[in-house]
């Protein structure tokens, strides 16, 4: 979570000037597609910005290459189609990221504070469970998105030895939530 699409630098949330709230997306394309991310971002949210709202909450993508913005209006024309809609949401060349706060990071996960004691216990370093794929899962289950099982399927496809997978399945299932 951070902030960016703006001119400010160093933002903050009481100060972010024209920057957006947005999340970056790392990946790699040969596991998943480009298409795939914007197929996932159009279809889970209202890109049709329905009413007027301040630029903070705006739907925005922001391209780092000329094929991701070829991509991106591909892939909004699509949509339009799908959703019978025009989709209202900015398409700009990305220029930087702003980390957010660390009060904003894992939001819905620290209300867990006996989960998140247990799990911070394992990594070596604040930094690293904050940029962990198993933290952020956690994160969008607790807040609703997803299940336990889905979870422990998904530890499976992540490239872990047997011992490494059981390890992080028997650490999810003994979180206290």
């Amino acid at each position: 979570m951070g902030y960016a699409g703006g001119t400010k630098e160093n933002p903050s949330y009481r100060e972010m000037g024209d920057h957006t709230e947005v999340l970056q997306v790392e990946f790699n394309p040969h596991v998943i597609r480009f298409e795939d991310i914007l197929d996932v971002f159009f279809g889970n949210h209202n890109p049709s910005r329905l009413g007027i709202k301040p630029r903070q909450y705006m739907s925005i993508l922001l391209y780092h290459t000329e094929v991701q913005r070829v991509k991106i209006l591909e892939k909004k024309s699509e949509w339009e189609q799908t959703l019978t809609g025009v989709i209202q949401t900015e398409i700009s060349p990305f220029k930087a990221f702003y980390q957010a706060e660390d009060y904003h990071q894992k939001y819905y996960l620290k209300r867990y504070k006996s989960a998140t004691e247990a799990l911070n216990i394992h990594f070596p370093s604040h930094e690293e469970f904050m940029q962990s794929t198993l933290v952020a899962r956690l994160n969008g289950f607790v807040k609703g998105y997803g299940t336990l099982e889905g979870i422990r399927r998904e530890i499976q496809e992540w490239g872990l030895d047997e011992s490494e997978q059981e390890t992080l399945w028997k650490l999810v299932k003994s979180l206290k939530w």
